[in-house]
């Protein structure tokens, strides 16, 4: 039988929009004590005022190492320990392998890949005293070869093979590892990638609803559905959890 999510601390990088938004509401509204941190002051403000009490926000870059610090101290203050790091900070970076510039690169694995794996090990010892978990987010690019993609999907590509490294890793420690991989899920990191406003952004994801096994694209709440039973779950570990409606499948439905 999982854990109950009632007054579980967690830490859920890139909290102020999307995915993370949705895993911040979700948790708080099964009565966790959720930390949610983000780079923009005014984004974290919001999604920690529109959660209610068992939210507070941090603004910090997962990039930055003393922001990671903060990240962790203001967690275990706010929650009295911490038991779960949910990685749904992100960025995403494309284009044609030709046309790459070196430092981008850099950059992307820097707040996709790196990132994570550092505050990871700064969270490990409140994690040890708790069995707790990590969650980190793939994708289906790592499913299907999406052309000019190549530098978002090594990251994601590197998360997923990561998840099960670590949970050989740190299971002997009580901590579990997890992995979700989303698919087409309307976010901000999508539409800006993609330079869209929000009525392209829209119809696009619409337009992809024939490419998935089950008609249409999905919710960011559908993935965090995800994320709730990761961190519960007591006997799973090393797993890459595919919500994706089916996109990852290769099938069309004209």
């Amino acid at each position: 039988m999982g854990r109950s999510l009632e007054g579980m601390p967690v830490l859920v990088t890139g909290g102020g929009s999307g995915i993370g938004e949705a895993v911040v509401h979700r948790l708080v509204k099964a009565g966790a004590k959720v930390t949610l941190a983000g780079r923009r002051a005014d984004r974290v403000e919001a999604v920690a005022r529109q959660a209610g009490s068992g939210a507070c926000g941090v603004v910090a870059d997962v990039t930055v190492a003393a922001d990671r610090e903060r990240m962790v101290a203001r967690a275990v203050e706010h929650g009295g320990g911490l038991e779960a790091v949910v990685h749904a900070a992100g960025n995403m970076y494309r284009g044609a392998l030709e046309d790459l510039d070196e430092q981008a690169l850099h950059d992307v694995f820097a707040s996709n890949t790196i990132g994570p794996m550092m505050l990871t090990a700064l969270a490990l010892p409140h994690l040890r005293e708790r069995s707790g978990a990590v969650v980190f987010f793939g994708s289906v690019h790592t499913q299907r070869a999406f052309p000019g993609a190549s530098p978002y999907a090594a990251t994601k590509g590197a998360l997923e093979t990561l998840t099960g490294v670590l949970a050989a890793e740190l299971g002997p420690q009580g901590v579990r590892v997890g992995c979700v991989r989303p698919g087409g899920v309307l976010t901000e990191i999508n539409q800006r990638a993609g330079l869209m406003d929000d009525a392209t952004a829209a119809e696009r994801m619409r337009s992809l609803g024939p490419a998935h096994a089950l008609g249409r694209a999905g919710t960011a709440a559908e993935v965090a559905e995800a994320v709730g039973y990761l961190i519960t779950a007591e006997w799973a570990t090393g797993g890459v959890l595919t919500i994706d409606g089916g996109l990852g499948l290769g099938v069309t439905n004209a």
